[in-house]
């Protein structure tokens, strides 16, 4: 058989032909213009232009958030990828699967100083799982196939692939390699059998058990399998703020987000259990408040997570379980089975009592008011109008918080924000990703006036690529959840917080070729997010710019350096 010989830009199109990739994100520029010309002669994917690469790198962030497939991303030398390391440290804080390529200045102008250098390796190695600077075109498709082995293997996160302009323009023999072995990397898959039966008789012995679900459950695919065994024991269960829809928030075993901005009951059935199932969550500050004060009242942990470096990283674990999580859920359903006559659910039946004493607070609780825009109002009213089925995006902030809070998610993979980073301005190339990945779907994105303006101009890409998300703004003119904090914690000293200036996003979103509302009437509410939904703008990006109650804080809050059962509640006010 003849071999094929091409370009090293036409191996890079070639290589991710090989994985299937149906969009690629990205904006050009001199060090990449080999691979768009390649691009240009290939009709198997399709690129996304985006006006900015911290969008390219979002949106294909959220492709992948939304879909569990592997983002790329493809971004030029110097300032294009120093412009995309925001959206890096966003997909790696989150354990996102992604593959960023990057162009590079010749092989014979590294470290020269040459035009649009950067050393986008050591740039970005503090926020990717991993990365490859390839000197060798007989390199690139090994490389491209290891990128996306390790991105989508083991703990889950960014690949940054840097190729010199002079490999891609250079010409060798293409062959792809089937698999990958890598001596360097082996994730385990399975949990230990003895590992599993030690938390088996735990949770059995349990009489104040809680489960604490992560992006884990969600990142692998574990929803069905977290379900079954959570359904079978009865016990309560918590979610934070990436595991949302993990598990159905609609179950009456669901007792809400825990941490900062968490519910009542799942903070303080988190703080006073004496078993504790912690799936795919790392125990991270907002979830658990100050460690001292977690670790004050005495409970057995159990913790699976396949990353072994996440487990006792904050908080010693009695049993430890490293593995896949849908796998080890599974087998720990298996080992119940095989112990349900040991099972006595009388045993928890006080506790489920104390539970529900605490649910009866009501902490989300909010006065509705007729003449202001109560934001968790709205959130509650496009759960309504969408019937609980929409994608839904997010920026920063306190919109962030009553997105989470007022919008309860049934299925995983329907919503999609920055946790980790806590990145502005991600809202709406997050939509775009998600629209992309599902043109039928309904997708909103729910961003307040600070947030938006940091990726409005992604509004551009919306128009070319007919993208027809619906915007909600919950503008209170002020960034919200700083200001929130002033008030909390520095005496209503509002520095810089006050957003001055603010542009008419009707006109603005109209500017761009799309439909935009403004409303400040609490009646109009259901109206005009019907109106947005309808089938009249079914085809149309709309911007629905709610001018919002300016006071209003998010509740329950857990200051910082406090711990879980120290939450301030609007009553408390």
């Amino acid at each position: 058989m003849k071999s094929e010989i091409i370009t090293g830009a036409e191996i890079v199109i070639r290589s991710l032909q090989e994985e299937n990739v149906e969009f690629v994100f990205g904006y050009p520029g001199g060090a990449v213009l080999n691979i768009y010309d390649a691009i240009f002669n290939q009709k198997k994917f399709k690129h996304v232009l985006v006006r900015h690469e911290q969008a390219a790198v979002h949106a294909a962030d959220a492709y992948s958030r939304a879909t569990g497939r592997v983002g790329v991303a493809l971004v030029t030398s110097g300032p294009g990828a120093t412009n995309a390391v925001t959206g890096i440290a966003t997909a790696h804080m989150d354990s996102i699967p992604m593959v960023i390529i990057s162009g590079q200045v010749p092989t014979h102008a590294i470290g020269q100083d040459a035009f649009q250098e950067c050393d986008t390796v050591g740039i970005t190695r503090p926020c990717v799982k991993h990365n490859f600077l390839v000197k060798d075109i007989n390199k690139i498709a090994s490389t491209i196939k290891k990128a996306f082995y390790i991105a989508s293997t083991g703990r889950p996160g960014p690949v940054l692939v840097d190729i010199p302009k002079d490999i891609t323009a250079e010409s060798a023999e293409f062959s792809y390699p089937k698999e990958v072995s890598m001596r360097s990397y082996s994730p385990v898959t399975k949990g230990h059998q003895g590992q599993i039966n030690k938390a088996i008789d735990l949770l059995l012995k349990a009489k104040r058990p809680v489960v604490y679900s992560g992006g884990g459950v969600v990142l692998g695919d574990a929803a069905q399998s977290l379900f079954k065994l959570v359904t079978e024991l009865n016990f309560p269960i918590t979610s934070t703020l990436m595991g949302l829809g993990g598990f159905p928030a609609s179950n009456k075993q669901f007792l809400g987000m825990l941490g900062m901005h968490g519910t009542y009951q799942a903070n303080m059935a988190m703080q006073e259990c004496d078993v504790l199932l912690a799936v795919g969550a790392r125990f991270d500050d907002r979830v658990i408040g100050n460690p001292d004060n977690f670790l004050s009242k005495p409970r057995k942990i159990i913790h699976i997570d396949i990353d072994p470096s996440s487990i006792s990283k904050r908080v010693q674990i009695d049993v430890p379980i490293v593995g896949d999580v849908k796998s080890v859920l599974d087998d720990l359903s298996g080992a119940l089975k095989s112990q349900q006559n040991n099972y006595d659910a009388k045993l928890i039946k006080p506790w489920l009592d104390q539970i529900q004493d605490w649910v009866s607070k009501d902490c989300l609780a909010f006065k509705d008011d007729t003449k202001v825009i109560k934001p968790q109002k709205v959130i509650q009213t496009l759960h309504k109008v969408t019937q609980g089925d929409a994608f839904i995006t997010s920026d920063v902030g306190q919109h962030q918080m009553w997105a989470a809070q007022f919008y309860p998610f049934d299925k995983p993979r329907r919503w999609i924000n920055s946790g980790g980073l806590g990145t502005m301005g991600v809202g709406l190339p997050y939509a775009m990703g998600c629209q992309l990945a599902f043109p039928d779907a309904q997708v909103a994105c729910i961003t307040g006036e600070a947030s938006i303006q940091m990726c409005i101009q992604e509004l551009s890409t919306c128009k070319q690529f007919h993208l027809p998300i619906k915007i909600v703004n919950l503008n209170n003119r002020y960034m919200g959840m700083v200001r929130q904090w002033q008030e909390f914690f520095y005496g209503n000293r509002y520095a810089e917080s006050y957003m001055d200036a603010l542009p008419d996003f009707v006109k603005l979103a109209e500017s761009y070729g799309h439909v935009g509302f403004k409303i400040e009437n609490p009646r109009d509410i259901e109206s005009v997010l019907k109106e947005a939904f309808s089938p009249k703008l079914k085809e149309r990006l709309v911007f629905l710019d709610f001018i919002t109650d300016q006071t209003e804080n998010v509740f329950p809050m857990v200051p910082n350096g406090k711990g879980l059962s120290e939450m301030i509640l609007a009553e408390d006010l």
